[in-house]
């Protein structure tokens, strides 16, 4: 990229873009929505406990932020192929790679150290999280291996164990179904936002799925992994049975519209659709299992 193509931006939105702020966000609602549940469903008193509550979720924020920037400093080759990373400023050259780097292992072991704080089973999981994240799927499966979207998913899906381990280190069963909530909803959702970018991928070489084995192939995948959803909410029934019925009806309008992929006339379009519902469905399953938890 050359210097006059350099977009201009803060020191702070540079930050906030290196940390990878947005999937942060996204991760504090689930480990916030693991952290709750263990508090109300084991009647544990959460203002009691607002130490915990506040290193599980300081620690997961910055491990969360350190593994995005580590990931973003073993990418640094890559990112200027794609048109949604070329502006990355480990691309742009606003923050140099060995502060990026130093940044990075900074923010991963302060984390870690805090939900040792809480629980040794909570750090462990954060560590797992860290490693499969980092080492797993960023240096040794993004770039060899179409199923790196399903070795990505184990780090995607550890959040909401954490918040939960950090209440509650023998976790539930209710738990673990949070982690295969999140597992299963990640490969429909990833999949969605690489056909809509397939071809950057392509020029990456990074074997996504849509860009190795195409669109028709792709759909199946996505249909058979919305399905995977179907018996979940029936292992949840601490939640009770308005939550079975919301997530039920969730689940199975998301595998109606992923069978629609297969008659689908414009695919980029339906995987937008894919995508946005993928978003709302994650964002509306968590908030609800909140606020059941405490009606």
């Amino acid at each position: 990229m050359n210097k006059t193509d350099v977009p201009e931006t803060s020191a702070m939105k540079d930050f906030l873009a290196l940390i990878k702020i947005g999937i942060v966000n996204s991760n504090l609602i689930t480990v916030f929505t693991g952290m709750w549940l263990a508090f109300i469903l084991n009647d544990i008193p959460f203002l009691s406990n607002l130490d915990t509550m506040a290193f599980t979720l300081i620690g997961s924020a910055l491990i969360i932020a350190g593994s995005a920037s580590l990931n973003n400093y073993i990418d640094r080759d890559i990112d200027p192929l794609m048109e949604r990373t070329k502006t990355r400023p480990t691309v742009t050259g606003k923050i140099s790679y060995s502060k990026v780097l130093i940044l990075g292992l900074a923010l991963v072991f302060a984390g870690s150290a805090l939900l040792f704080m809480t629980t040794f089973t909570a750090g462990v999981i954060g560590v797992i999280g860290i490693v499969s994240y980092v080492v797993i799927y960023t240096m040794w499966s993004k770039r060899r291996h179409v199923s790196n979207t399903i070795v990505g998913s184990v780090s995607g899906a550890v959040p909401p164990l954490i918040g939960w381990a950090a209440v509650d280190p023998t976790l539930d069963v209710l738990a673990w179904m949070l982690f295969l909530i999140m597992f299963i909803w990640q490969p429909p959702h990833f999949y969605a936002l690489a056909m809509k970018r397939a071809d950057e991928y392509g020029k990456a070489g990074i074997p996504m799925l849509p860009t190795v084995k195409g669109f028709a192939v792709t759909k199946r995948h996505m249909f058979v992994w919305t399905l995977f959803l179907l018996p979940l909410p029936f292992f949840m029934t601490e939640l009770g049975t308005a939550f079975i019925i919301l997530a039920t009806v969730l689940n199975i309008g998301w595998v109606v519209l992923a069978a629609t992929g297969f008659k689908a006339k414009d695919d980029l379009k339906w995987a937008k659709y894919m995508f946005i519902y993928s978003l709302q469905y994650l964002t509306i399953i968590f908030v609800s299992m909140v606020i059941v938890a405490v009606i």
